[in-house]
């Protein structure tokens, strides 16, 4: 009998753990009186407290809640980015890729609230997570909100038990819950059938305004002009144009995107769904359209471009007018002809084409800073923390005064892109656009030296034209996210970049027009590692305005542990021009760049907390602070490499601080601390700790918001700045207790219960300060470990 009773039993116990898992609980809801409405009521608590997170490709669960089509469509377990596929990924664009919401289930999105059940009951998964915060509202641990191992729960049996295992991760994801009434409005809205707009709501949030309408008919009818010189023109501003945020010249600060339709103007929109915009339309007739953007504006993405009379004038200027190098005519698209501008757009005057990049420098570097590419360590990995920018001047650059050349070096030209989004990894072996680009790269110094070339001057770098112009950038890395600057910001860089227009152009097409976020990882790897010839490339031409003895060993202080054989450096032994009187040229370079070369209309100067002139010292803590140069002392004391606080936190990836600074007259500062981490070198893929030397990094410190993902807010009252100051400076002479209990005066840890409220100040105050350019923040690479109020020390001081 016992030899029966044991494998009934076992299978008893096997049984037992198939059977299907009951559902939890439907969550009680107390009914509004009144309708809510979700533009009203229900948008604007999801922008503040769930959009910051979820807005984007890298939208955990791929859940975008900035629109009502995304709320509706829900979430997926699919990751747009994972660096190990084989396969391309079929694109899940919101509002490009499927209309309705049956055509999203196709796809695998599931819903995030609906409901089985009604009468005052709900079992959505928006507020099941949403409730199970309100019941545990404390945040402990790590939250890793990109992370691969989140649920994404399709059902209330899954979510449940991922809640069960993960008892402090309901929403929002490691910071304080919803207050209570904006729980209850949005839990009466899921309740209520969870209704979005209106129809009318829906046409006054997808129809442009009377002004910015008359302005959609100018564009449109120049866009659309059939004349082959107007069709290429317009094919060439679409494709730098596609990612834009249009802003007509008007008082309505709403923004639009140019796309390709199947539709003419006048009627509605019929859009084709291309994965880049170089790809075959499929149709033979198309038009360049104009549509209004309506979901929520999040900075990340935010890429605005002003389309005013002005500018209409300036494209006829640059394009309509001049003779073309060929009879104006229509090009096709073919896959890999289409892939190389220098070929499809070569009847354009190369001239038109590199003003048209120069005009518009800061959006273009933009686009290749925020555009898709950029999302995560790996992509970024390809660039210092810190750098400047310049461009060679038109009438010294190679390609535009010698458009042959250019034509000649088509093949040479070539991107990885034209192989599309199925990139073999197996590709990668010989790989032919790096040794292409190599040849290019040797074709271009040889010609240089060859044609009676005698070196460049102050003369061959760009001044700009008008006060708008952006003839020096800086370009900041934050660790996983980055940003693009006008102007000369932060301290003297290791490197500087000059650009022409053939590497101009190829950085934006390699990494922004035919960057596929969908792609293999063959795809992404292959274009990595084409940036690191062109990042080579940039820092190449700026060694040639230096002294011919010192060029290949400032390259090789770039590339410590790099065998020089490794780095894409050739000198072609262009005779240096410039004759220098000191010795330290990249020093004497810029600053006779910034104070005497470039259109002082365009108001770049050095900054004065950051820049040390060369000869000074990093002073000391000042003895007092009364005066505005106090203050300014003390930040350029504390911006020191190597100063211990920034150390600690580059430990922890917070590399972009906003600080807010109460002000004794009532007022408040912004500043914003970013990290400049010290690599030996960048050309490497992943052990980027290896490079890494925390002794030499060092901040800047600057006035306003710098960045789109805030890792960090502090809040400090003027009088607490002394304590402040002197806690970076000197945090290794204190004792664990001592740093622990400073510290916490000013930091606003995630686990925060006043979280919210910092939060929405430091979002209010940066829509006040940058009207155009703001954009909700990005909270998901804020500081990852929470801390309760009484452990409220963020960072391990040890």
């Amino acid at each position: 009998m016992r030899s029966l009773c044991i494998p009934l039993l076992f299978l008893m116990l096997v049984f037992s753990g198939c059977a299907k898992k009951t559902a939890p609980e439907p969550i009680s809801v107390q009914l509004p009186s009144h309708t809510v409405n979700y533009l009203l009521e229900i948008k604007p608590i999801l922008d503040k407290r769930c959009v910051v997170c979820h807005s984007c490709y890298n939208s955990p669960c791929q859940l975008k809640l900035s629109s009502y089509e995304g709320v509706d469509r829900g979430g997926s377990k699919k990751s747009v980015y994972r660096a190990t596929r084989l396969t391309t990924m079929n694109p899940t664009r919101l509002f490009i890729d499927a209309k309705t919401t049956e055509e999203w289930r196709q796809k695998d999105f599931h819903t995030v609230t609906e409901s089985s059940v009604s009468d005052g009951l709900n079992n959505s998964l928006m507020l099941q997570i949403l409730d199970h915060k309100m019941k545990n509202p404390e945040s402990t641990g790590e939250y890793h909100s990109e992370a691969n191992d989140l649920t994404c729960s399709a059902t209330s049996i899954e979510l449940d038990g991922y809640l069960s295992k993960h008892p402090n991760r309901g929403m929002p994801f490691g910071f304080p819950p919803l207050k209570q009434q904006e729980f209850e409005l949005i839990a009466g809205w899921l309740a209520q059938g969870a209704r979005g707009p209106t129809e009318t709501e829906q046409q006054e949030l997808t129809t442009p305004k009377d002004a910015d309408a008359a302005e959609i008919v100018k564009w449109e009818t120049f866009f659309n002009n059939a004349a082959p010189k107007y069709a290429m023109t317009a094919r060439y501003l679409y494709e730098h144009l596609f990612l834009a945020h249009i802003k007509f010249g008007t008082e309505t600060n709403e923004y639009y995107e140019l796309l390709r339709s199947t539709t003419p103007p006048g009627t509605p929109v019929e859009l084709i769904n291309t994965v880049r915009p170089y790809d075959d339309p499929g149709t033979e007739t198309f038009y360049y359209r104009f549509r209004k953007i309506y979901s929520t504006i999040v900075h990340k993405t935010h890429m605005v471009f002003d389309f005013d009379d002005a500018k209409l004038a300036r494209f006829k200027e640059l394009f309509i007018e001049p003779d073309w190098l060929q009879q104006p005519h229509l090009v096709g698209y073919d896959p890999i002809e289409s892939a190389n501008p220098f070929g499809i757009f070569e009847q354009i005057p190369p001239r038109s084409r590199y003003q048209f990049l120069l005009d518009n420098s800061h959006y273009i570097l933009t686009t290749f800073i925020r555009g898709p590419v950029c999302r995560g360590q790996i992509a970024l990995n390809v660039i210092q923390d810190h750098f400047w920018v310049m461009f060679q001047d038109p009438d010294h650059d190679l390609s535009i005064q010698y458009p042959a050349f250019l034509k000649q070096q088509k093949d040479n030209l070539i991107m990885p892109i034209e192989k599309g989004s199925s990139f073999s990894v197996i590709d990668l072996i010989g790989n032919k656009y790096d040794k292409a680009l190599w040849r290019y790269y040797n074709a271009r110094q040889d010609y240089y030296m060859t044609h009676n070339f005698n070196g460049q001057g102050y003369d061959a770098i760009w001044k700009g034209n008008q006060a708008s112009d952006s003839p020096i950038l800086t370009i900041y890395r934050h660790f996983d996210s980055a940003s693009v600057h006008k102007g000369v910001l932060g301290d003297l860089p290791r490197t500087m970049w000059v650009m022409d227009y053939p590497q101009l152009e190829r950085i934006y097409y390699a990494l922004v027009a035919g960057f596929d976020v969908y792609g293999t990882v063959g795809h992404q790897l292959a274009v990595r590692l084409y940036m690191d010839g062109l990042r080579e490339e940039g820092e190449s031409y700026f060694l040639g305005f230096m002294p011919e003895e010192q060029r290949r060993p400032m390259m090789e202080s770039w590339y410590k542990g790099v065998k020089p054989t490794d780095v894409t450096y050739y000198d072609a032994g262009i005779p240096g021009k410039i004759e220098y009187k000191t010795d330290t040229p990249k020093r004497e370079f810029i600053e006779e760049v910034v104070n005497n070369c470039i259109l002082p209309e365009v108001g770049i100067s050095f900054d004065k907390i950051n820049y040390l002139q060369a000869g000074h010292e990093f002073p000391s803590l000042p003895d007092q602070y009364e005066t505005m140069a106090d203050y300014l002392q003390a930040f350029q004391s504390i911006s020191k490499p190597g100063t211990d606080f920034f150390t600690l936190i580059d430990d922890f990836n917070a590399n972009v601080v906003y600080i807010r600074i109460r002000k004794n007259d009532g007022t408040d500062a912004v500043v914003s601390m970013v990290i400049n981490r010290w690599h030996d070198n960048v050309q490497f893929m992943f052990d980027e700790k290896g490079s890494l030397d925390p002794s030499k990094d060092n901040a800047d410190f600057l006035v306003g918001f710098y960045g789109s993902y805030p890792n960090y807010f502090m809040d400090i009252h003027q009088d607490e700045l002394p304590d402040f100051f002197d806690l970076l400076k000197n945090l290794s002479k204190l004792s664990d207790e001592e740093a622990s209990k400073r510290f916490a005066k000013y930091g606003i840890n995630r686990a925060n219960k006043q979280f919210w409220e910092h939060y929405d100040w430091f979002q209010e105050r940066f829509y006040k300060d940058q009207p155009v350019q703001a954009g909700l923040f990005d909270l998901n690479r804020y500081y990852y470990e929470a801390k309760a109020a009484a452990d409220s020390v963020d960072f391990q001081l040890r």
